[in-house]
C-alpha cells in the first residue's frame, strides 16, 4: 500500500479534529495565527475568530461523517478537495481549498455545492 502523503495526512487531521469537535486542536495545530477563512457568506480571520466561527458551525452541523473524499490534489503549497458528508442537515458534498504556510492554513476557501 502507498504511502500517504504528508498533505493528505494534515487532511486526516482535519478530520480528525472536526470529528472530535476539537476546536482548539484544531486552529492551535492546524492553522496560522494570522490564518483567514473565505466563503461566499463569511470572512474569518485570527485565530480567536477562527475558534469562534468553528464552535458554531460544529453545533450547526449537530453530527459530521465524512462518507467519502471524491477529489484531491496538492501542490508545493497547497492542496484542494471535494469530500462528500453526512450532517443533520443530511448529505453535501463540500469544497475546500488551503493554502499553507510553514505547514500550517493560512488561507481556507470553503463552500458547499448546491442540492441537484
Amino acid at each position: 500500500m502507498a504511502e500517504e502523503s504528508t498533505k493528505r495526512q494534515f487532511y486526516e487531521a482535519q478530520i480528525g479534529y472536526l470529528l472530535a469537535g476539537d476546536v482548539e486542536g484544531l486552529i492551535d495545530n492546524q492553522y496560522t495565527d494570522d490564518a483567514t477563512l473565505v466563503s461566499f457568506d463569511n470572512q474569518i480571520h485570527g485565530n480567536a475568530a477562527l475558534k469562534v466561527y468553528f464552535k458554531g458551525y460544529l453545533e450547526m452541523l449537530g453530527s459530521i461523517e465524512v462518507v467519502s473524499t471524491d477529489k484531491f490534489v496538492e501542490t508545493a503549497d497547497s492542496l484542494f478537495f471535494e469530500a462528500t458528508v453526512n450532517t443533520n442537515f443530511g448529505q453535501a458534498k463540500v469544497f475546500d481549498a488551503w493554502v499553507l504556510r510553514d505547514g500550517k492554513i493560512s488561507h481556507h476557501f470553503t463552500g458547499v455545492y448546491p442540492p441537484a
